[in-house]
């Protein structure tokens, strides 16, 4: 990277919560040189500028495990640097680019290009995550030695399920030997066939066909199963169904290497969510039933699921503007997040706020081995900081800072709002305005 100018911004009057010291109290933050210089009576505003924060939480910016950028391939739906502009101005300092690009990363080369456009965008860092199957289709490994040694820390078929066994077994044992995480979109493809929607009364009601929560449970079940063979690190994509959550829990208790997400959506809507046929909301996998939300909650309560991460999936105007069972699924969501999570587990109490931004920042951060990045805040770590309202309150509405406007909460009032974000000691996002 180029080097930088020589900058100080001071964070003045924050409440700072750092999930990965465990502090929580209000003090001074001075960044210099792209670092954390000072804290408290030691940051000095000499010479930096002062951002008033006083009212604002201060925290490790945050850290998303699953964001599709779309570059290379549909740059209609979003480019690396609408997507990095997206997550900045949504307090991300971190993504995970899904492989189901076109042509899709399952070579270093398409590695190389996503991770040059990030740095060209500045915006935020990116880490590449890799195919596990050449093309996605399921069949042959793709080469993850080669990623790996590109700095590949994750791999996945995500928007496809790996429908062979042995091929996960296989992509396992590979993990272990290059020390990175496989990251399952659980999904039986014949359960899940021609669905438009979670099964249920709902489905029944709007006339759509529905998918089963087996289609999502009969595949972590196997998963982990798999994990339990390999001793492999697993990491389970955007679970919407109570009975994974409980599989996981169970697995966790055996000790095996397991991680799972969970989405805003998830848990913010119920199938019930649907009845307008608004396709905005139609996600896969579907937002399921109130029960299954509830355990989801439950899930990040007891930290059974590791990680909050958006699925942030951009679609073309035209493509959402169609008939329910003819739109893709998929919903924009690296704005929102942050709102979201507030909104339905900090500010009804849920969860608590540092766990929440531990669930956001410091286990996503952890699950990549993404140093740098998801705290602790200290003198001499990276400044990669978010700055929020958390008790401002907004309508969400377009424009977004997104390529794409296919959000599941147009319309909505949440509460939390990102003010600034700081990326390796630039301020990128000033009073929630991208600065670029």
């Amino acid at each position: 990277m180029p080097p930088r100018p020589t900058r100080k911004v001071l964070l003045r009057g924050a409440r700072l919560v750092d999930p990965a010291s465990g502090r929580d109290g209000t003090t001074d933050v001075l960044v210099a040189d792209g670092q954390v210089a000072a804290l408290g009576r030691d940051a000095s505003s000499s010479g930096a500028s002062v951002l008033d924060c006083s009212g604002l939480v201060v925290a490790p910016g945050l850290v998303d495990l699953h964001t599709h950028l779309r570059e290379p391939g549909r740059e209609d739906k979003e480019t690396v640097e609408t997507g990095c502009r997206a997550a900045a101005v949504g307090g991300f300092t971190a993504v995970a680019a899904m492989a189901n690009t076109d042509p899709v990363a399952d070579n270093a080369a398409v590695i190389q290009e996503v991770l040059a456009l990030a740095d060209k965008a500045g915006l935020c860092e990116v880490f590449p995550v890799g195919a596990i199957t050449r093309g996605l289709e399921g069949e042959s490994l793709s080469d993850i030695g080669e990623m790996a040694t590109a700095g590949v820390r994750m791999f996945s078929d995500d928007g496809k399920c790996v429908q062979r066994a042995r091929v996960l077994r296989m992509a396992l044992e590979y993990a272990n030997a290059f020390d990175v995480v496989v990251a399952e979109h659980c999904e039986e493809e014949s359960l899940a066939e021609g669905s438009q929607m979670h099964e249920g009364y709902y489905s029944s009601v709007l006339g759509l066909a529905g998918q089963p929560r087996e289609a999502e449970e009969a595949i972590v079940a196997r998963d982990l199963q798999l994990a339990r063979l390999t001793r492999g690190r697993l990491h389970l994509c955007h679970l919407s169904a109570g009975g994974s959550v409980e599989l996981v829990r169970r697995a966790k208790a055996d000790g095996l290497r397991v991680t799972a997400e969970v989405t805003p959506h998830h848990l913010a809507l119920t199938d019930e969510d649907l009845t307008g046929y608004d396709t905005n909301r139609k996600v896969n996998p579907p937002i399921r039933s109130e029960e299954d939300r509830e355990a989801l909650r439950a899930g990040i309560a007891d930290r059974t699921i590791d990680a909050i991460a958006t699925d942030h999936a951009p679609h073309a105007v035209e493509d959402k503007e169609q008939e329910f069972d003819h739109a893709p699924p998929g919903t924009i969501g690296l704005e929102t997040a942050l709102a979201v999570a507030l909104t339905e587990l900090v500010h009804t109490g849920l969860a608590p706020l540092q766990q929440v931004l531990a669930a956001m920042s410091t286990s996503p951060a952890r699950i990549l081995r993404a140093s740098g990045q998801g705290g602790p805040i200290e003198p001499g770590s990276d400044a990669n900081l978010v700055a929020f309202a958390p008790e401002s309150t907004w309508v969400v509405d377009a424009p977004f800072a997104s390529k794409s406007r296919n959000c599941a909460f147009l319309g909505r009032t949440l509460r939390g709002r990102v003010v600034h974000t700081i990326f390796r000691g630039d301020l990128v996002v000033g009073d929630g305005e991208a600065a670029r």
